[in-house]
């Protein structure tokens, strides 16, 4: 369980059609930290986008694009970060990984 003061937040760009052993990258990255214990974690599917390729990708009504783009993000210790980070590195593959270093404030509960 995190409680306030120093902490890391991971955010992951993925692309919605990336796959990791047939599975979805996302879908086994969420599940990755979900067994790992992470404190929480959000998927988020962008309506439009580009990566390193420059290769735009949006979805259209008519259309619907499976190269969109993905968004993971989780906060957690520094060293439960250290100790995932090899896996997700795997499971990423062609992704980015954006790591900072941040404060958090878990309020008190009633």
């Amino acid at each position: 369980m995190l409680t306030t003061g120093k902490a890391v937040k991971v955010t992951l760009y993925l692309s919605d059609g990336a796959k990791h052993h047939g599975v979805p990258v996302y879908s086994s990255i969420l599940d990755y930290l979900f067994h790992s214990g992470i404190a929480g974690a959000t998927v988020v599917k962008g309506v439009a986008g580009f990566g390193a390729r420059h290769r735009l990708h949006s979805a259209h009504i008519l259309e619907i694009s499976d190269h969109l783009p993905i968004k993971i993000e989780f906060i957690e210790s520094r060293e439960k970060v250290d100790e995932i980070m090899p896996e997700i590195e795997k499971r990423t593959g062609s992704g980015l990984i954006e790591i900072q270093e941040t404060t958090i404030v878990v309020p008190a509960r009633p």
